[in-house]
Formats: C-alpha cells, structure tokens, sequence
C-alpha cells in the first residue's frame, strides 16, 4: 500500500488537474489528509462552513478521483481541524482568494514568487510572443521600457506565469530592487484592513514604495467602492511619476472594463497593452513536451499530439494532464502510455460545455419553481427576489469571465451595483445560513455535472 504522503501528494494533483485555478484556491488547497487505511481516507477541513461545501460541492470530485488513482473503491470521511496531519512538503503558490472581506487568509499574505516561473521555461509561440517579449524588456529595464504594461487573456494561457518571470528576473539581476507581486483581492483585503485599523500609512508603503508592482486579474477591481478605486489611482499616479514599473494582468482589455473608473483605464491605456491568445498546436505540443521534461517525465509522441489535440485554449489544462499521467503511472507502476491516457484523462479538452447565463438562470428558476421571466424580471416579492440573488451569485462565481456590468445586462438592464449588492449579499449569507448554503451548493453541483 502506498504511504499517506504519496497517496495524498497523487490526489492533490489529480483534483488540482481537474479544477481551475480558482477552484482550487477557494475549495480544495486548505483541505488535508488525516488518516488512510482500510480503503478510508479521512480529510480534514478548516472549519464548518469550508466542511460543508466540500461535502455539497466537491466530494464526488474527490471520491472519484480517490478511486481512479487508487483503482478501487473507497470511502471518503470529512472532519473539521487539523488532526495528525499528513502533507507533502509541497509548496503551494496562492493563486487569488474569492472572498473579499478583511480576514486573514492566504491571499492576505503575501504572495511569492514561483521559481519555476521563468523566462526559460515559458514555451514562445505565435500567440504569445508580443507579451513574452514587452515583459522581458519590461524586466530587463523597469520602468523605462513600457509603463504601464498590461497583458489580457482568457484564463490559464500564461499571464501569471509571466508576472513571475519578471519578478524572477529583477531579483536575480537587480536584488536591490524592490518587487512586490499581489493578486487584486490581496490588495483589497489589505485596503480594507488599513482602513479598518487605520493603517493606511503602512499601506502606502507596502505598495507606493515599490520599484516592481505587479497585480494579477484587475478585472476583479470593477465595480468596487469608489474609495478603493481612488487609492488604485493614487498607487498607479505616485510610481508612474517615480518611473516605477508596473504590470498588470486582467482577462479583458481595459477598454471592456466597464467597471473601473474611465480616468484610470485612460491610463492603462497610455502604457502598453497586449493580448495573449490560445495557442496554436505546435505551441501546445511544444508546451506538453517542456513540461514533461521538466517534470523528469517520458512523454510518448502518440501522447503528446493526443493530449494537444485535446486541450486547445487553456495552458494550465495541458500542464494538469501531465500531472495527472504522472500520478497514475506512479501510482500503478505502470508507463505512460497512450492506453493509459485514454483511459484516465476522459473528458479533457474541448468537447466540455461551455455553461452560459441563460442556463444558470433556468436552473435557478426551475430550482425554486419559478419561471425564467421571474428570475430576469423587476418584481420585488421576497421569492423573487431571493432566486435573482442567487442567480446573480452563481453567474458571477462559476463565469469567470462575467463582470457586474455584463451580468447587469443580463438582468432586465440594472445598474451593475444592484449586482454587486446582491452577490455580496449572498456571499455573507451563506456563512450563517445554512439552508441556503446547501441550496446554493446544490445548484453549483447540478451546474457543474453540465460541464
């Protein structure tokens, strides 16, 4: 039998292969192996809430993935705590923190760079090569080279990877520069909590006294409160001024950013912006065959372009499945082989669903036993009203790339703080509300099984 820390190590994979970034960050990356005998595996969560979601909404993702890698069945047990933890020495990146209020979690702290995040091991192809070459020279002259630069791009096509690259680099070849790379809801929950404890002083200092600022996803910045724009705006003024380098990603150019206050987007606009594109198929090949030989992995050639053929839009899907063949082959001490492939990575790729609005609305609807009219509609009985939240939260949380404006629109033409309101009303109701927890936990899932 395999020891606790390969099993849960292999698993970890696994679930991270088969979850997008996001996901993992929010649900899974805080969960931990307790104890495994018996075919039981018993997982630990932080706490209730975090239990109950696990239990609602991705439970069946792990048992399943659970009894793929061990190749029979097994039974997963919940507990909330710590316990006698069991856990690889892996080093997790923080990726983002989906909620936004001022508590201390991992995207509180701060994020650190990736190692591996490199120059050298990003793979050039026709989609990226203007943003490979405007973040190299933005590194290798900060400040001085294009500022501001902003990359956009669908999620998982390599603009993380490049804001590590470039702070790589500026440690490496000037240390005596400062670096700072956050996520956007970093920046919010430390302007929230400066704000509350009346450190805006030490804010300033973290992020105006910087040489490098690099943010990842400002499309999570619209529609924020006007006091957070401004401070936005007086960060990007003061290192603009002092020729300071700033980098920015987001996964829509800032001309559709409808969100974030027209003088600011003016700005970004001055600087340099640049769009990353799915990659071509010898750029995927290229990807999976880098990645493998970083990994230390033999990666079959009828794999390889089975894989690529597969997987055509997102990066971090192509690198997951390598992850994934790895976990089988160790786990059953067998190669990798296109059999094995074939037989473990069911459902990669394109011939996914692409979930939409319009069938998160129908769900809702049919949930509560409403028509769809009812859920886009205006009138204002508590039902009503209710379902449209929950709609308006579901949208936001499992289409990434819907912002307020656009799910505003969608809604009988409201303004878009009417959706920020109602999706921020949901989020603090269902850390108290457990019945409503377990609804929004089984629309997620129903939604999901479409994918």
């Amino acid at each position: 039998m395999q020891s606790i820390d390969e099993v849960w190590s292999a698993l970890q994979d696994s679930l991270r292969g088969n979850t997008s970034e996001a996901m993992w960050s929010a649900g899974l990356s805080a969960l931990r192996l307790v104890d495994y005998q018996n075919d039981q595996l018993i997982i630990s969560a932080p706490n209730q809430i975090q239990l109950l979601r696990v239990q609602q909404r991705y439970l069946p993702l792990i048992t399943e993935q659970a009894q793929r890698l061990l190749g029979r069945s097994v039974t997963i047990s919940l507990t909330v705590g710590e316990g006698d933890v069991h856990e690889p020495m892996v080093e997790n990146v923080p990726i983002e923190n989906e909620v936004a209020v001022p508590r201390v979690t991992s995207a509180d702290r701060p994020l650190r760079l990736d190692p591996r995040m490199t120059f050298d091991t990003f793979v050039v192809g026709n989609s990226n090569q203007l943003a490979r070459s405007a973040a190299f020279a933005a590194a290798e002259t900060p400040g001085r080279a294009y500022y501001p630069l902003l990359m956009y791009g669908n999620s998982g096509l390599g603009k993380t990877h490049l804001l590590h690259a470039i702070g790589n680099y500026v440690q490496e070849n000037y240390p005596f520069r400062k670096v700072l790379y956050v996520s956007t809801e970093t920046f919010l929950n430390d302007f929230i909590r400066a704000i509350q404890t009346r450190t805006q002083l030490a804010l300033h200092e973290r992020y105006r006294e910087v040489d490098v600022l690099l943010i990842d996803d400002i499309q999570f910045m619209e529609a924020r409160g006007e006091t957070f724009h401004e401070e936005i705006f007086h960060t990007y003024n003061t290192l603009h001024s002092e020729g300071k380098q700033i980098v920015l990603t987001s996964d829509r150019s800032p001309r559709d950013l409808a969100g974030l206050q027209e003088r600011f987007r003016s700005r970004l606009l001055q600087g340099l912006v640049t769009h990353i594109d799915q990659p071509d198929l010898e750029t995927r090949i290229a990807i999976l065959r880098s990645k493998s030989e970083a990994e230390g992995i033999t990666l079959p050639n009828d794999v390889t372009e089975w894989i690529a053929h597969r997987v055509r839009d997102n990066i971090r899907e192509l690198e997951g499945s390598i992850t994934m063949l790895r976990a089988f082959s160790n786990l059953h001490q067998v190669p990798i082989s296109l059999e094995l492939a074939q037989r473990h990575l069911t459902g990669l790729g394109h011939e996914h669903v692409v979930l939409k609005p319009e069938t998160i609305v129908k769900a809702v609807a049919d949930f509560y036993g409403l028509s769809t009219e009812d859920v886009l509609g205006s009138k204002r009985l508590r039902p009503l009203v209710q379902a449209r939240h929950v709609a308006m939260y579901l949208i936001r949380d499992l289409l990434d790339n819907y912002s307020y404006p656009m799910i505003a629109r969608i809604f009988d033409g409201r303004n878009h703080t009417t959706v920020i309101s109602a999706v921020e009303k949901i989020k603090e109701q269902i850390t108290v509300n457990v019945e409503l927890l377990n609804q929004v936990n089984t629309l997620t899932q129903q939604l999901q099984g479409e994918l």
